[in-house]
């Protein structure tokens, strides 16, 4: 005949004796280690029992008083969660997915970086010149007409014309064009 190996536990009603005797300081204990989240306190709180009832020993009458055991046990507990927390990354929620840029991969950027390049190459060699000082280098209408050679309003008009131009040919990308 075969016997299990059980290991002992705290009876139920001792356990629930305990609990009705410390539960409300070490909830609050707990709770104040927790900064105030009462569900991790709580689970910290049930934690703390399921630990009281594998050690029967810790409620041994011996002992003038099991709470400091208990508050010592809940207070590892909520430092071993803590360091558990901290040792994962945050938890990312809905709000924050729907909120986060979407980035398009390589290769969508590379086919749109070829499909702006042949629609340029379409245009004028003044508009091209153009949107070059003031798109792709970031100069100022006066700057450009400075390095261009050519007045202001000349400047703002090939600009307009040739970004007209462009959102013809590149359909798709119309609304990047504005």
């Amino acid at each position: 005949m075969t016997t299990a190996l059980t290991t002992p536990t705290t009876p139920e009603e001792d356990l629930a004796q305990v609990q009705r005797e410390h539960g409300g300081p070490l909830f609050s204990y707990l709770l104040r280690l927790c900064d105030g989240d009462r569900q991790r306190a709580e689970d910290l709180v049930q934690e703390t029992y399921v630990r009281a009832w594998q050690h029967p020993e810790a409620l041994d009458a011996r002992f003038e008083s099991v709470r400091p055991w208990l508050f010592t046990v809940g207070r590892r507990l909520a430092i071993d969660a803590r360091r558990a927390r901290l040792a994962r990354p945050a938890e990312v929620g809905d709000a924050v997915l729907e909120n986060a840029r979407v980035c398009a991969d390589h290769a969508e950027r590379s086919a749109a970086a070829l499909d702006v390049r042949e629609a340029v190459a379409t245009l004028t060699p003044e508009h091209r010149a153009v949107l070059l000082e003031v798109y792709f280098k970031g100069a100022s209408v006066a700057e450009a007409a400075r390095t261009l050679g050519i007045p202001p309003g000349t400047v703002k008009s090939r600009a307009y014309y040739a970004l007209r131009a462009l959102r013809r040919v590149l359909p798709g990308y119309a609304s990047d064009l504005r």
